[in-house]
């Protein structure tokens, strides 16, 4: 759990979407570390980097947004494998429901390595609504990424769709 706020980090304002999320994902069983970094490309990169090392899910809240500090999506997109897009549309999607505004949110959900990583916007009813969205993918997303893989796709392998050798 990574929060990404100039002024928490600074402890100058609370960490309120932060805690919210945390207890979240506590309450679905979900062992939560957090770590606070000021809203900088590289300061974020290397905190996603490092949870994705040593965590199946990455969640940072904050920095989504059009300002010239909202960093955050730079700074998942250096570090991911690849994109997961339909979680990120689900994410804001959800959002809509509530206000027009969650249409400028510019978070990214995608994989580093053996972790989904799953940006959420900074304000703690966007966030929320943002996780929530998520949750139901969680738990599928999480066991396909920690293996074991049973098919080989760059030959087909394990596809019952294709004849063998194709």
């Amino acid at each position: 759990m990574l929060t990404v706020s100039d002024g928490v980090a600074a402890g100058t304002r609370a960490d309120a979407s932060g805690d919210a999320i945390a207890a979240r994902l506590a309450g679905l069983g979900f062992e939560v570390e957090r770590r606070l970094v000021p809203d900088a490309v590289p300061a974020i990169g290397a905190a996603i980097r490092e949870g994705a090392a040593a965590h199946p899910l990455v969640v940072t809240t904050g920095g989504t947004g059009l300002t010239p500090r909202d960093v955050t999506p730079q700074a998942t997109a250096a570090v991911l494998d690849y994109e997961v897009p339909g979680v990120a549309e689900a994410m804001r999607a959800e959002g809509r429901k509530s206000t027009p505004m969650a249409a400028l949110s510019r978070g990214l959900a995608g994989v580093a390595g053996r972790a989904l990583v799953l940006n959420l916007p900074g304000s703690p009813r966007g966030s929320m609504e943002s996780l929530e969205a998520a949750i139901p993918v969680l738990d599928h997303a999480l066991e396909t990424l920690s293996g074991p893989f049973d098919h080989d796709t760059a030959r087909g392998a394990g596809r019952r769709d294709l004849p063998p050798g194709a």
